[in-house]
Formats: C-alpha cells, sequence, structure tokens
C-alpha cells in the first residue's frame, strides 16, 4: 500500500491535496474502486472519468480533458510510462527457489554456479556451464554442456539452453522456450532429404526478455544472435543464423526465416513472415500478418503480402474492395459494345 504523495513524487507530479491518502492499487476507469489510482492515455476514455471511483487519475499532457474537481489528477508526459512505474509498486514478488541447489536438481561437477544464484528441483546444468551470481533456474530447466549464463538472468520453468550457448545478463526467458534446436537445413540428393550438421552457436545478448514457447535455432556455423534490449513475445520462430540489432520488437506468431538480419530498433508486429537472407533497416515498422521478401529500408512503414509501403497497401487494399463493382460495371460495358457492335 502505498500513499498518493509516494506516487505523485515518484511520477515527478507536483504533491496533491489528499497525499495522505492510501492506494491499494492501479486498475481501469470503469473498474477503479474507491482507494485506486486510475490513468488515462487517450481523449476515448475522457467521458469515463466523471464516472470513475478512483481516488487519482495519470493523465496525459497533451490530452484535452474537461477540468475535475472531485478527484486528483498527475500529469504526466507519457501516460502508459508512468504506469509501467507505479505497477512495479504494487506487483507481487515472482515465487522463485532460494539461493543454492535444490536437493532434487543436478548439476554437473565441472560446472560453476555463481554466488546467490538458484537452481530449482529437477533443474540440469550440464558439464562445464556456468551459471552467473543471483540468476534464478526455475524448477525443470535444461542447461546442456558448455553453456553460459550471465548474471541477474531467469529462466523459467521448462526452458530448454541446448549445449555451446552464450546469454547475456539480465535475461529473461518466460517457459517452454527452447534455445539451441538445429537450424532447419536439408539437401535433396536424389533419394533423401539429407541434413545439412547444425554446429554453430546462439549469443543472447544482455537484457533481451524472450516469451513463452518461443524457438531459437543454432545457427548452422557462426552465431544466431539476439541484440542487446530486444524483447520477443510467444510463439516466435527465429530460424539458423538469424541477426537482431539491439532493441527490437518481436511480437508473437512471427517466423524469421535463415539468415534473415533486423537492424536496430526493428518493430514486426504479430504474424509477420520474414523470408530468408532479407534485411530489414534500422528504425523500420512492419504491420500485422505481412510477408517480407524484400529488403526494408530503414526508417520505412510497410505491410500487405507482399510488403509494400504502408500507404500504397492502404490504397491496394481500398481498391481491391471496389472490385465486385467494377466487375459489374465491365461486364455492362462489355454488352454494350456487343450491342453497338451488332446494331452496325
Amino acid at each position: 500500500m502505498r500513499t498518493l504523495a509516494e506516487i505523485a513524487t515518484l511520477l515527478g507530479c507536483p504533491a496533491p491535496p489528499d497525499g495522505s491518502r492510501r492506494i491499494t492499487g492501479l486498475a481501469t476507469l470503469q473498474e477503479a474502486g474507491p482507494d485506486d489510482l486510475s490513468f488515462i492515455s487517450s481523449d476515448a476514455y475522457a467521458d469515463q472519468l466523471a464516472t470513475t471511483r478512483a481516488v487519482a487519475v495519470i493523465a496525459g499532457k497533451k490530452l484535452r480533458l474537461p477540468p475535475q474537481t472531485d478527484k486528483a489528477m498527475l500529469p504526466v508526459d507519457d501516460a502508459d510510462l508512468a504506469v509501467a512505474k507505479v505497477l512495479e509498486l504494487f506487483a507481487p514478488p515472482v515465487p522463485r527457489p532460494p539461493a543454492g541447489v535444490d536437493p532434487a536438481a543436478r548439476v554437473a561437477t565441472s560446472a560453476t554456479i555463481g554466488s546467490g544464484a538458484a537452481v530449482g528441483p529437477n533443474a540440469f546444468v550440464g558439464e562445464r556451464s556456468r551459471i552467473g551470481a543471483r540468476t534464478v533456474l526455475h524448477p525443470g530447466v535444461y542447461v546442456g554442456d558448455d553453456v553460459t549464463i550471465g548474471d541477474d538472468c531467469q529462466l523459467f520453468p521448462n526452458v530448454v539452453v541446448r549445449e555451446r550457448i552464450t546469454i547475456g545478463s539480465r535475461v529473461i526467458i518466460h517457459a517452454g522456450s527452447v534455445l539451441g534446436t538445429d537450424g532447419f537445413g536439408y539437401r535433396w540428393d536424389g533419394t533423401k532429404h539429407a541434413k545439412v550438421p547444425q554446429i554453430g552457436t546462439i549469443v543472447v545478448e544482455d537484457d533481451v526478455e524472450i516469451g513463452s514457447c518461443v524457438c531459437v535455432d543454432r545457427a548452422k556455423f557462426s552465431t544466431t544472435r539476439i541484440g542487446r534490449g530486444t524483447k520477443i513475445d510467444n510463439l516466435v520462430q527465429v530460424a539458423h543464423n538469424v541477426q537482431t540489432g539491439p532493441h527490437c520488437i518481436i511480437v508473437a506468431h512471427v517466423g524469421l526465416a535463415g539468415s534473415a538480419k533486423l537492424g536496430a530498433g526493428v518493430v514486426l508486429g504479430g504474424q509477420v513472415a520474414v523470408r530468408d537472407h532479407v534485411t530489414i533497416g534500422d528504425g523500420a515498422m512492419v504491420a500485422a500478418t505481412s510477408a517480407v521478401a524484400e529488403d526494408i529500408a530503414p526508417k520505412s512503414v510497410v505491410s500487405g503480402t507482399p510488403a509494400m509501403p504502408h500507404r500504397q497497401s492502404l490504397r491496394e487494399q481500398a481498391a481491391l474492395r471496389r472490385l465486385p463493382d467494377l466487375v459489374v460495371q465491365v461486364r455492362k460495358l462489355q454488352e454494350e459494345i456487343e450491342a453497338l457492335k451488332n446494331r452496325s
């Protein structure tokens, strides 16, 4: 429980009149109770301010809101970012195994476990692997041989990190993800699909977060790399030799084919498909369900299948919706032309 004054100080807002008021949580305008804080980040919700029961409301400074006399307003530059800060105050701690190696875990004698690290029940750490200080391996995590995991990482239940993989510090990998499966490489030899050995590795740089059920394949040779600060949603496929720059956002169901390259700060919407060997430039954004078949220039915004400049894609979609009517018009014109020919 926090006071309104404490929250205002955290957000850099002026002290509210009733700063000693206790706040028990954060909720939407509609769901907030009389002891909750709420927020508004869009003018579209302005009408809900009159009926919300929230004690105070975090509000973007650029919004055009009616004056409020019955509740405190906390003006901020970015309401969503302010909400993230407040949520940290009320977030319950994530359950974690105690520091040390659980008796039900299996750790190779040649492995190194850093100070304050926790290895949960039924976790496995292979030969010569190194687990950094304060890193947490939740129950059922598998870490293969010759793996290096940095400090302050957290691997949730049933994560698999195969052999010879390097993970930086402050990395979070959510339940059920697999790093190090062989890249999908086969060659037809005349009678069957011959497997191409995948002898490379994976490097996950610092401050990366990987969602649940993500698959990151090891490189055929050299490295599959996830750049620092990149955030990957659930159910994403990253194929062999993919390179992502720093601070990319990759949303659920994205598929990155082999050797695709993302620059810094690239954003891929849900279900985007990226062809092998394609390069997407720094700061580019690809809309959901698009298919990228060619290189994308830096800072471009593209959409569609195949992906093209977003405005062009919208024009083509609008034209496509008119297609049934155009077909009818063309048929009428054909009939009129035929009628004129018959008269002549």
